[in-house]
This record gives C-alpha cells, structure tokens and sequence, in this order.
C-alpha cells in the first residue's frame, strides 16, 4: 500500500518537529553542519530557481547524500564528468557532460517530480525527506523512527540498515538526520515552512498560544538560576506559528526577539529594549 501523506501522518511529523530536541554532545556538530550548508545557500538558491523546491530542502538532500560534495551528481555520487552510471543511470538526459552541480541537482528534482506545486508545508516537507531515503523503517520497522530524519535527536537510540536490505537492532546511525538540522534551521530563523510563516509584530496572528504568557526572565547569554522560567518562557513562545527555539534556558537574542515578536517588547535587560515602540504607534502603523 502506498504510504500518503495523510491528516495523521501530517500531525504525527508536526508533533516530533515539535517536540525534536537535539543531543546535547551532537549540538557541536550539528551547528557545523548549519555553517556549511549556510556557506553554500547560493548554489542551493540556484536550484529552488529552476525547480521550485526549498533550498533548505536541496541542501539536506545534499548533505544526507554525498556530504556536501559539488562534485558528484545529486542522483547517487558519481562524478559529474559524465551521465549517471549507478540507478538511476544516464542522468541528466539534457546537456553534455561535465555538468555543473546545480544542473544535476535540478534535474534530481525532476526525476523525484518534485517542484513548486509539490507540498512544502513543515509536514510536507519532512515526508518528502523521508520518502527521499525510502520508506524501509515506516515499513518494516516502525518502533524505529528513521535515522535519516531523527539521528542526533532524543527521538532516535539506535537500529538502522546497515546495507541494503540488512538491518541491526544495535547498530546506531553517525550521521546527523535532516529533520533535526532542519530544526536547527528553524531555530537559527533560517527557514520559513509555507504553513507556518513567522508571527508578526505582536503576534498577529488567529492561533491562541497554549499556555498563559508566563513570568519572563532578564536577558542574559548565561545559563542562571532564572533557568527553569527561561525554559517555560520558550516552550511557551514554540507555541506560536513560525517560532522555533532551542529550549536551553539561557534567555539570550533569540529568546527576546521572538519574545519581541509575540508581545511587541524585548525581555528585561535586553539592549536593545530601548528601541522598543510605544505600543498605541506600533499596533496603528
């Protein structure tokens, strides 16, 4: 049966965005992984031009892989000096080889018929990454969730293929998963997802946060004894559309800024408080 991206499937990849939390000892080298895909969002760009599909999206695909490398075809690795030879082979069928990267990279889109019309809302997206690498583990080994989204977050301990149809139990993947640095992503306010563009000034939006606004902590980038109120103040600004933050408890930048974002005003402490509108002007502008 042919797995769709159905109202529960939807809220089931929602839910674990939602809830993602990265590793702590695997944050280092997730955060590289942000600095290079970032380096290279120009390429990336390139291909959302021609195709239609996020760049944030090319770039995981990317990353998952070949690790980054410009110099094989998106499709399966091989050189870009010539057509493809692995499956699926003699791509591109365009053109005359050496190909450049992102004519390659277009034309993997193509062939996975993925576009502009395609679904890149936050749940449309996540499918298509999984259905990039294959559905093996939705199917035949569903108490895992797949590493290829999951690694490096508390939703992934181990089990993986470690070989074409060959799974081990204990086996754990060392690769970082393309959800988590998707949320990454979206923490750093890097990505905006189709469903959930970022909240206005003020917060104007129709959708009620979950919880009454809790008691705010002062700025700092330090953890501090206010940390367990910085955390809520974070979980509580997750609930509102197109935030996403690193649930740390350090009340730093980002925190004040989506803090901004939702009440109109930075957190205590905040330098750039001062630069706060009074409210009457900045609600009739």
């Amino acid at each position: 049966m042919a797995i769709t991206l159905n109202a529960g499937l939807r809220r089931e990849y929602e839910q674990l965005f939602e809830s993602c939390r990265i590793r702590p000892e695997r944050m280092a080298e997730v955060e590289r992984t942000i600095d290079k895909l970032v380096q290279h969002r120009a390429r990336y760009d390139t291909v959302t031009a021609r195709r239609g599909v996020p760049w944030s999206f090319v770039a995981l695909v990317h990353n998952m892989e070949s690790g980054g490398n410009f110099s094989c075809h998106l499709h399966n690795g091989d050189p870009l000096t010539a057509r493809t030879v692995q499956v699926p082979a003699g791509r591109p069928k365009q053109g005359s080889p050496p190909f450049t990267w992102e004519e390659s990279a277009a034309d993997a889109m193509a062939l996975k018929q993925l576009g502009e019309r395609t679904d890149w809302s936050l749940a449309g997206l996540l499918f298509q990454l999984e259905r990039y690498n294959g559905w093996g583990y939705r199917r035949y080994h569903p108490h895992v969730l797949s590493p290829y989204l999951w690694s490096f977050s508390e939703h992934y301990h181990s089990g993986r293929y470690v070989a074409d149809g060959r799974w081990s139990e204990t086996a754990v993947s060392k690769q970082c998963g393309a959800a988590v640095v998707l949320r990454r992503l979206a923490e750093k306010g890097l990505v905006d997802f189709t469903d959930r563009p970022r909240v206005t000034l003020y917060a104007a939006t129709d959708a009620e946060p979950a919880a009454r606004e809790p008691l705010v902590p002062r700025h700092t980038t330090r953890r501090t004894a206010d940390a367990e109120r910085a955390e809520h103040l974070q979980r509580w600004l997750n609930t509102f559309p197109g935030i996403f933050l690193k649930v740390d408890g350090i009340p730093g930048d980002n925190t004040s800024g989506a803090y901004r974002t939702a009440t109109g005003h930075y957190l205590p402490g905040d330098p750039r408080a001062g630069q706060d509108p009074p409210c009457t002007q900045a609600i009739s502008s």
